[in-house]
């Protein structure tokens, strides 16, 4: 296998990539957002700088994608901050957690998704949208909403909110250890069609866990539910910050 040859490949190991060359298109993409006030203090310090805190009301969000180029099949939950960069409204991406290995590979590789692998599972249960977020055999996250009780007032707003430009945190060391990327990346979805959405009563719960620590930020209050489902592309990613230079 020549230079040519090598860099060609789309990811490792070369035998099987983990994962085919991009863009990657979403099909029946489905969300469950909870979104709750929290405490300020808190959102400060999980924002990386030069992000600037937007409010006090951030969310939890269930994914469930039955079916992703490139990907497959797979579930996911995050943790989101509204934020802005520069003076636009973005989201940066706490934390996330998938189930399957190409997307959790490809999504810290490529975008720098703080991807961990946990069991996210959301489905309808009788007349409630259920979210549950698995981490090391311990339920650390649950989300109920009514099934589609109401109707969004503003679908423009709920496009909007696709659209906003999704911010992570990519580290990724060199061979000594020493950092060799530390970026922050905007990933904006393509290609948006908002095929169904709904709003409602919505419960989050949170527990403790160490290693996936989403109730760092606590529920102080709720703020309601937002189920919508989706077709989707998502493009590769641009550079917004570059801590090494």
């Amino acid at each position: 296998m020549n230079k040519q040859d090598v860099l060609k490949l789309s990811s490792m190991p070369l035998q099987s990539p983990t994962y085919p060359t991009g863009p990657y298109k979403f099909f029946n993409r489905q969300y469950l957002i909870i979104q709750y006030r929290t405490d300020p203090a808190r959102i400060r310090q999980m924002l990386p700088e030069p992000l600037q805190p937007d409010g006090d009301i951030v969310s939890v969000q269930w994914l469930d994608l039955p079916d992703g180029e490139g990907f497959g099949a797979y579930s996911a939950a995050l943790q989101a901050i509204p934020c802005t960069f520069n003076g636009e409204k973005c989201s940066f991406l706490v934390q996330m957690y998938v189930d399957n290995c190409p997307p959790l590979a490809g999504g810290r590789e490529i975008w720098g998704y703080p991807m961990k692998f946990g069991i996210a599972k959301l489905e309808t249960a009788s007349d409630t949208l259920t979210g549950v977020l698995t981490y090391a055999k311990q339920h650390v996250a649950t989300g109920t909403m009514v099934y589609k009780h109401n109707d969004p007032s503003d679908l423009g707003e709920i496009e909007a909110l696709l659209k906003r430009t999704q911010v992570t945190l990519k580290l990724i060391p060199d061979i000594d250890g020493s950092p060799a990327i530390a970026q922050l990346v905007g990933i904006t979805f393509a290609e948006i069609v908002l095929k169904g959405a709904w709003t409602g009563r919505a419960r989050l719960e949170l527990v403790d866990s160490v290693n996936c620590p989403i109730a760092d930020l606590p529920v102080l209050e709720q703020m309601g539910g937002l189920h919508l489902v989706t077709d989707m592309t998502l493009p590769y990613g641009r550079v917004l910050h570059d801590y090494l230079l």
